[in-house]
């Protein structure tokens, strides 16, 4: 793991431009085509001419029943000086979908639209054209995440992003998702996935590959889809087996909950609050059960967990005699 293309890594250099592959695109989007019908979509931190995700809304904006699609590019357009500032002209396009009949996206049924800034989604120009829209759809850049979600919700709007699954311990994103106004996404549970970089990004990953014309490629370790869209699949039930035990399920030191160690170990029968795996909301069913807090940091201070042995908030627990702090817990409660 400490070879692989970190996050964090990447909010401290400043590398943030990470390509997302058609093919996830593909795989989150099929969830959530009836809500997209009649709906103007805006792609705010794309290339529209590298950008899967613009790629991917011009293919299937009939077959979504898109009224409009808005793309901004931050500078330039062309792949290997994306973001870097040295272009005299920062664009918008907007694609109005077919006009000639053939079914294919083409360049003259595009409308490509001068910014007077640098297209930085924070701009006052870019704002408007986010006030137009109502579903954004796109991968933000890392290092700004807080600031990018934070905007979002400021204004209202539907979205599906793209992010780290550290984002969760954000104390900007975690309330979010405890209030029930952002949830995780269908299609990634799990691993890594690949995304392209730009030449200049410079990367002593492992993972690195060459595709197609010399494109490069790396994978990146806990991705997550972020949004407020609902699907279906969100709300299927979690099956529960296990039965609570004193003895098995470990109380913590300096707050009022149990410790589960695995989704499969939640027990059927305890109405208290656990403190569960942060995977649990991968699968997290807002009608089964309700989120309490989060177990580290300010976060769980905020709920009253007291100081542990160390002298944080951290969920603590004693066993055979040690103190342990597990891993980050969601703190949940059985509805």
């Amino acid at each position: 793991m400490a070879n692989n293309l970190k996050l964090n890594n990447a909010k401290e250099a400043k590398n943030d431009e990470f390509y997302t592959q058609l093919v996830d695109i593909e795989n989150e989007l099929r969830h959530y085509k009836p809500l997209f019908k009649g709906k103007t979509v805006l792609c705010n931190c794309d290339d529209p001419r590298v950008s899967n995700f613009f790629k991917y809304f011009t293919l299937n904006f009939e077959h979504l029943g898109l009224k409009r699609l808005i793309a901004t590019c931050y500078k330039h357009q062309t792949i290997d000086l994306f973001s870097q500032n040295d272009s005299e002209q920062a664009v918008y396009i907007i694609y109005d979908g077919d006009k000639n009949g053939n079914h294919i996206p083409e360049p003259e049924e595009m409308e490509v639209l001068p910014l007077r800034g640098d297209g930085d989604f924070r701009s006052e120009e870019c704002i408007e054209l986010l006030k137009q829209a109502d579903i954004v759809c796109t991968n933000p850049p890392f290092s700004l995440f807080r600031e990018y979600v934070a905007q979002l919700v400021r204004y209202e709007k539907k979205f599906l992003i793209i992010g780290s699954i550290n984002a969760i311990s954000y104390k900007e994103v975690f309330p979010l998702l405890k209030e029930g106004k952002m949830w995780l996404g269908c299609s990634i549970h799990s691993g890594d996935r690949e995304f392209e970089i730009p030449e200049w990004y410079t990367t002593t990953s492992p993972s690195l590959r060459y595709g197609e014309n010399g494109r490069r490629y790396v994978r990146v370790p806990g991705i997550r889809w972020f949004t407020n869209l609902d699907f279906k699949e969100r709300h299927d039930e979690l099956i529960l087996y296990k039965h609570y035990s004193p003895e098995e399920y470990i109380t913590y030191d300096n707050y009022d909950a149990i410790n589960v160690d695995k989704i499969s170990d939640i027990p059927c029968d305890y109405d208290g609050i656990m403190g569960v795996p942060i995977n649990l909301l991968d699968v997290f069913n807002p009608d089964q059960f309700e989120i309490i807090g989060y177990g580290k940091g300010e976060l769980a201070k905020s709920i009253g967990v007291r100081s542990n042995h160390r002298g944080r908030a951290d969920l603590a627990i004693t066993v055979n005699g040690k103190h342990t702090c597990p891993y980050g817990r969601i703190l949940i409660r059985k509805k």
